[in-house]
């Protein structure tokens, strides 16, 4: 099993949140540590959650924009989301697939 660390995200506002994820294997990765109040040592991210969130913006465009003929009232996309210090927001698998939830309304007027 993985082990977890905490992960330090920073906010448009200068706000900052932790994130627990799985400690990534590489090594390698230049990522900044810093130390709580207690002491306790976390990974900061290498991305705002800002920047994170815009890995996964193209993404659903590309889905809006695929069903954007079809004039529907109302559109729901749905998908897991994985926050990785390194690469910022990841589309997550779930046993070896990926999953989109897309639900399309359209109303009679």
């Amino acid at each position: 099993m993985a082990e977890k660390q905490l992960v330090e995200f920073e906010l448009e506002n200068g706000g900052k949140f932790l994130v627990e994820i799985e400690e990534s294997e590489d090594t390698s990765l230049a990522t900044e540590r810093v130390a709580l109040p207690s002491g306790r040592e976390i990974a900061k991210a290498q991305k705002t959650f800002s920047e994170a969130i815009d890995n996964i913006k193209p993404v659903v465009a590309s889905i809006t924009n695929k069903f954007k003929d079809l004039g529907p009232n109302e559109m729901e996309v749905k998908f897991g989301i994985k926050l990785s210090a390194d690469a910022g927001a990841i589309i997550t698998s779930v046993g070896g697939e990926v999953n989109f939830e897309i639900t399309v309304k359209w109303r009679k007027d």
